[in-house]
């Protein structure tokens, strides 16, 4: 069995946002030739995208191919909109999620929904996170690497992390708006560099926030293998002992003390950073991701965790299935 946590869908078509809420700034699709669609923003193109993003048939033909049990799905991180006037941000949630759910109901035994929140009002995304769990079904939802200048430490967030406990709702963490000009605007700097940073910022905020000492229940997987923390909780718990005026500002519990208490996807590319990311997270926290259909995921999933010599079938399992049923809430049988 795999089970994909970190997979990506958009609907096949909305609204278009501009006349609806009266600005721009919103992301548009325009289906310009059959099987592709550009993302437009503000018209220019964000991305070209394939129909293995919105056609829930296609993917799933995909995943038979490539031996996919079930997708994870989650919205686009650019759809996030923290930036919009929350009324606007909540109402594109609820298009989003909807069709997510509608996506989930035709194929129960193939996805799984991720919902998305607008964040920057946390009352709305609070009762938006009940519909999506109560209503939609949703096991969890998604959420950026930080809100607009909120770092995931905010105390503005805590109802939601509050929220969260109380409904058994995970927490998937991906990295979004990332710095792209100036030194970054290279080389795809943004998504090589930009996104593992966003990640390890994400991470370093909760852990030194104190957000899993005060929600100690709180599910949450980080995307791309936690992005630099594994290899720098080193330095960063070094850091906070040698410079505690510094770093524990929020929190006196050594960062390194939570390592088994969160989650990453196994997003890596190798297998030195594989190894290390097990040994360090966790064998029972790493659960297959593969930023699907997007080129920079594992275009073969699994195969990194399957060529890996040194790892016994026991834990290849907990890897492609195993730990991302136990961070879901669900049961192995639902999908056999």
């Amino acid at each position: 069995m795999k089970i994909d946590i970190h997979s990506h869908i958009l609907p096949k078509e909305w609204p278009d946002l501009e006349k609806r809420y009266g600005y721009g700034g919103w992301v548009q699709l325009d289906h310009h030739c059959k099987g592709q669609a550009k993302m437009m923003k503000d018209g220019k193109v964000f991305r070209i995208i394939q129909e293995n993003c919105w056609d829930p048939e296609v993917r799933i033909k995909e995943m038979n191919l490539s031996g996919v049990t079930v997708q994870v799905l989650s919205t686009v991180p650019v759809m996030f909109s923290y930036w919009a006037n929350p009324q606007d941000t909540l109402d594109l949630a609820q298009i989003l999620n909807n069709d997510l759910a509608a996506t989930v109901k035709k194929y129960p035994k193939r996805f799984i929904g991720l919902g998305t929140l607008p964040l920057q009002a946390p009352d709305l995304a609070v009762k938006e996170m009940h519909r999506c769990v109560n209503e939609l079904g949703f096991p969890g939802v998604q959420i950026g690497s930080h809100v607009n200048e909120w770092d995931l430490n905010a105390p503005e967030l805590y109802d939601i992390y509050a929220a969260a406990e109380r409904l058994n709702c995970c927490l998937f963490v991906h990295p979004w708006d990332m710095q792209t000009d100036g030194r970054m605007s290279k080389y795809w700097f943004p998504w090589l560099i930009g996104m593992p940073t966003e990640t390890t910022i994400a991470i370093c905020s909760m852990l030194m926030g104190g957000i899993l000492e005060k929600f100690p229940k709180l599910k949450v997987c980080f995307a791309h293998g936690g992005g630099a923390f594994p290899y720098t909780v080193g330095r960063i718990s070094h850091g906070f002992n040698v410079r505690p005026d510094l770093c524990a500002l929020d929190n006196k519990v050594d960062p390194r003390k939570y390592l088994g208490s969160f989650y990453t996807d196994s997003l890596v590319h190798d297998h030195g950073a594989l190894r290390l990311l097990t040994s360090v997270i966790g064998e029972d926290k790493v659960i297959l991701g593969t930023d699907y259909p997007f080129p920079l995921g594992e275009l073969e999933p699994g195969k990194l965790i399957d060529s890996m010599e040194d790892f016994d079938n026991k834990l290849k399992d907990k890897l492609k299935a195993g730990n991302a049923l136990e961070f879901l809430g669900l049961s192995r049988k639902q999908f056999e």
